[in-house]
């Protein structure tokens, strides 16, 4: 039988997809900012957030530009080969290039970044997969917000709404007289653990923040030298045969640099 048309789907929105022009964005800016300054830093993230980002971005504006997108682009318009590099020794960077990384041009010397870098840790809530930084057991008794984290002078009951949420989430507790209650100590994470989804929403819930945003050079290339420089320890990968395509054909999807963010600060 032909197919029905009565019930075909009609989109009221739609979006032209922009993979390829951001792609060549990348690549071109990247290669604008290379004759500029003087350093350029290869970094990783830890416990990735977006707003700890655009924090470094902003106080890195004034005299440096900062880069986050797809691994492949960035090594590619680094150069994969001394007959490619924009700049000599350029292409050397692209051996750091993997997982969650990016691109610091900086008129700043390597002392300075790497100060400025180490003194920016901040802390959030962690989520699934983190390991855990220290142990955290809920006291018997009656519920407080922070869990025993601070003294019970300086805290307020827990809110009856949320013994639903607790009994959810496994932890054994009671209404007594409108309080939550825990009969015993319930033991949330242990230093050490990976953490489950269940576990991040407690810690959340009492307001533990176990994840510390950190960002950490993994090389830097001095134009004025043109040398690399690695930090002792840092993680490297074989680029060959990784960059194979012409630069309008590098793909967009599938990469291991990929978490959402745009390929540039603007």
């Amino acid at each position: 039988m032909p197919r029905s048309k009565r019930a075909k789907v009609v989109h009221l929105t739609k979006t032209q997809k922009k993979g390829k022009e951001l792609t060549l964005r990348l690549y071109a800016n990247i290669r604008e900012c290379i004759p500029q300054y003087p350093y350029l830093y290869v970094f990783s993230v830890e416990n990735m957030r977006n707003n700890h980002l655009k924090d470094v971005r902003s106080q890195l504006a004034n005299d440096s530009r900062v880069f986050f997108g797809k691994t492949r682009v960035m090594a590619k318009a680094l150069g994969d080969s001394p007959s490619t590099e924009p700049y000599p020794a350029t292409s050397l960077l692209a051996a750091h290039l993997s997982g969650p990384c990016g691109l610091i041009f900086s008129q700043r010397d390597p002392q300075s970044m790497l100060n400025y870098l180490s003194s920016f840790r901040p802390i959030s809530y962690a989520r699934a997969g983190t390991v855990a930084s220290y142990s955290f057991t809920l006291p018997g008794g009656m519920l407080y917000t922070r869990g025993g984290e601070i003294p019970i002078t300086e805290d307020v009951p827990l809110a009856h709404s949320l013994e639903p949420t607790l009994r959810k989430l496994g932890v054994p507790t009671r209404l007594e007289k409108g309080k939550v209650m825990l009969d015993e100590e319930f033991p949330v994470c242990k230093e050490g653990e990976v953490l489950g989804s269940g576990q991040t929403t407690l810690l959340k819930m009492f307001g533990v923040a176990m994840a510390e945003f950190g960002v950490e050079v993994r090389a830097w290339w001095v134009k004025e030298t043109g040398t690399v420089e690695a930090v002792e320890g840092a993680p490297q990968v074989n680029v060959k045969g990784r960059i194979r395509k012409g630069v309008g054909d590098v793909e967009m999807g599938g990469d291991d640099g990929d978490l959402g963010m745009s390929d540039d600060e603007e």
